[in-house]
């Protein structure tokens, strides 16, 4: 039954392709690129790659999150080691320096130097949420608790300073305070002297680098300013072995430290916060916080991410079902940007893999089909930034550079590959590939700064597996879970349910076996034997470890 189900399901969805335009045919079969794009961008990345500190290029330096990304996964399919060391110094080297809040945490924009030392001051929710997405697919891979610490930092900065009482979160953090930037952040060896111990400070000069004149130079004068930085610059084994101390015992005596800190350092006059929900940046949010949650086992972050996704299906959802851009002072306006809906559909889909209550995943299905209405190019393929419900404009503006954030085009192609193989729709995955097919030379042309469209294309080139248990029920969510506190990121995840079924004639239409939890395992459209048996489950996932999650 289920074989029949899965073909009459093809059979539909390509009767949709069929639909599509020849021209848009013609460009798909000739443009999309193949493998090679992806082995270039990471060869680009190599060229460019700083091997002392970490991140790409010189000064300045900006994080990047997606880059990390796609070397996670460029390592996940090629088991080079090292795109897996280019990612993992990166984000140590970062979390290290100054770029990162060692007092009260989170990001700033971007360093002004090579070293992650001197950042611009400025904290962006949007950089907060890709990194604590990248960090978080950093401990999945490796188990090293220095990355989940380095979540569950940024998720506290977040929900401490930068959430609303509703629950979303407010779009970023000046840099200056009383005229000056970095004045909130920066220390003199005479401030920390009244605040601190003897002992105390001695150990905070050793370990943060501080120096009486100052650890940095001034950005536009270049000189000393006789404030410090914070920054550690090496880990901090080494900096326990040299001080003759226990890295668990550092660690503690630091903690008590930044707790002095902190509380000294909340008497001054902080950065004014630009206090408007973004609908993009918080769609970010809700993804980093529910992958998180899964990863790490932090039902308290699912939660957040739950709670933010239903203020944005609340508050910023018009009654035709359009999103909105802005929302502030209680009141939501501004048209959504292609942004928006494709920041959203991210996080309502990871939302979903984190809590597998199916209105979310039906939710971010609606604002797709919503997405493709309003933004696609039809004629030359692709998304608009804008849509007919903006003002006029000359020429619709089309985006495919991944910058400081991806661009709205990658990400839904993104979403459009992994919404279309979970619910076997043909249809939504040929639009990824026509996505990125409408942009194929400058994808190829230079690969590198189209990462997370590498992203993307590797889904749609190396594959998808997809596992969908039935019934629904606490046993099947929990073992859909357990997967996920490894890294897999082709990996998508389902339990048949009533909410989903009119998106999907395959789970509409698959049934338990012998009244037991069943698990359906498919690749790319193509799905193995039913079984009951979990543990066939994991022998097949992860046939390297024997098959048992940790």
């Amino acid at each position: 039954l289920w074989k029949n189900q899965r073909e009459k399901l093809l059979q539909a969805s390509e009767e949709v392709y069929k639909a599509l335009s020849a021209e848009a045919k013609e460009s798909y079969a000739d443009a999309l690129p193949d493998e090679s794009a992806v082995h270039r961008a990471f060869a680009e990345l190599y060229q460019s790659y700083d091997e002392v500190y970490g991140g790409f290029g010189n000064a300045p330096k900006f994080p990047i999150p997606h880059n990390i990304m796609f070397l996670l996964r460029y390592y996940r399919r090629t088991k080079n080691p090292k795109a897996l060391e280019m990612a993992l110094n990166t984000l140590k080297k970062m979390r290290l320096g100054g770029i990162w809040d060692h007092v009260g945490f989170g990001f700033h924009r971007y360093s002004t130097d090579r070293r992650w030392l001197l950042p611009h001051f400025e904290k962006m929710l949007y950089d907060n949420a890709l990194l604590m997405m990248a960090y978080t697919e950093a401990y999945q891979v490796t188990g090293d608790d220095f990355f989940a610490r380095t979540v569950e930092e940024i998720a506290r900065y977040l929900t401490r300073d930068m959430m609303t009482q509703e629950g979303a979160f407010m779009s970023a953090e000046d840099a200056d305070s009383e005229g000056e930037e970095g004045r909130f952040y920066i220390w003199s060896l005479e401030e920390l002297e009244e605040i601190l111990s003897e002992e105390e400070l001695k150990l905070a000069a050793e370990v943060f680098n501080l120096e009486k004149e100052s650890n940095f130079y001034e950005e536009a004068t270049r000189k000393k300013i006789g404030k410090n930085v914070l920054y550690i610059g090496r880990d901090l084994e080494e900096i326990a072995k040299e001080l003759g101390l226990d890295e668990g015992e550092l660690r503690q005596r630091l903690e008590e430290i930044r707790v002095k800190l902190f509380k000294a350092r909340e008497k001054r006059v902080r950065p004014l916060r630009d206090d408007k929900v973004l609908t993009d940046w918080n769609g970010l949010a809700v993804g980093a916080f529910a992958k998180a949650g899964v990863a790490l086992g932090r039902e308290d972050f699912v939660d957040t991410a739950r709670r933010c996704a239903n203020f944005l299906l609340e508050k910023m959802v018009t009654e035709e079902g359009n999103l909105l851009h802005r929302y502030k002072d209680g009141s939501a306006e501004i048209p959504a940007f292609l942004e928006d809906y494709a920041y959203l559909i991210w996080g309502l889909t990871e939302l979903y893999f984190a809590t597998f209550e199916g209105e979310y995943l039906k939710r971010a299905f609606e604002l797709t089909q919503r997405a493709l209405e309003l933004f696609w190019d039809e004629e030359n393929l692709g998304f608009f930034q804008t849509s007919p419900l903006h003002e006029t404009v000359l020429v619709r503006k089309k985006e495919i550079y991944d910058g400081a954030l991806p661009s709205g085009n990658s990400v839904m192609a993104y979403n459009l590959v992994r919404l279309g193989r979970l619910l076997s729709r043909r249809d939504l995955e040929e639009k990824s590939r026509l996505t990125l097919s409408g942009f194929s030379q400058v994808l190829k042309s230079f690969p590198s700064a189209h990462t997370f469209s590498m992203i993307a294309l590797d889904l749609l080139l190396e594959g998808t597996f997809e596992l969908v248990a039935v019934p629904k029920g606490e046993e099947a969510s929990e073992k859909l879970k357990s997967l996920q506190t490894r890294f897999l990121p082709e990996g998508l995840f389902a339990l048949k349910e009533a909410a989903l079924e009119e998106l999907s004639d395959f789970l509409r239409n698959i049934s338990p076996l012998n009244g037991k939890p069943t698990y359906y395992l498919c690749r790319n459209f193509v799905c193995e034997r039913p079984t009951t048996d979990w543990k066939e489950i994991e022998r097949s996932l992860i046939p390297d470890e024997g098959g048992t999650p940790s």
